[in-house]
Parts: structure tokens; C-alpha cells; sequence
């Protein structure tokens, strides 16, 4: 089963976050609450957590690569 991973939506004014720096990459093992991603707003940096275990089967934004909130990032297949 293939999980999308969105980027998330942050509440208020902030519609958008880039990409920090990614901690796994496509073919890479993650399990369920192991950090994937870190992206920042213009106020707050935020680590996204793997919301299934499974292995990163697409990566598809790269870091420093602006994105708007809801927009699927990475796929992880969770079978």
C-alpha cells in the first residue's frame, strides 16, 4: 500500500514551507514516527515524522524547493 507523505498545513497565514533538508531518501527503510524531512516557514522549522512504516519509494520535491501546504512531498509503499 503506498502512503503519501503531504506537506503539512502549518494554521494561520503560512500556505507554504520549503525543504530543509530530507533524513531518507528513495529505497531507504523508515519506520512509523522516524523523522523524514525537516522544512521551515518564515517562522517556524518543523521536523515531518514517517506516518507509516515502510521504504521511501519517491522523493518528490528536493531541499530548498519551496512547497505549498497538502502537497504530497515523498510516498513511502507501507507493504
Amino acid at each position: 500500500m503506498s502512503i503519501e507523505v503531504k506537506m503539512p498545513d502549518f494554521g494561520g497565514d503560512a500556505h507554504e514551507a520549503t525543504i530543509v533538508a530530507w533524513h531518507k531518501q528513495a529505497g531507504d527503510r523508515v519506520a512509523s514516527g522516524e523523522l523524514l524531512v525537516e522544512v521551515m516557514t518564515d517562522k517556524v522549522n518543523i521536523e515531518v515524522v514517517a506516518p507509516a512504516a515502510g521504504v521511501v519509494t519517491a522523493i518528490l520535491h528536493a531541499a530548498d524547493e519551496t512547497v505549498a501546504t497538502g502537497a504530497v512531498i515523498a510516498r513511502i509503499d507501507a507493504a
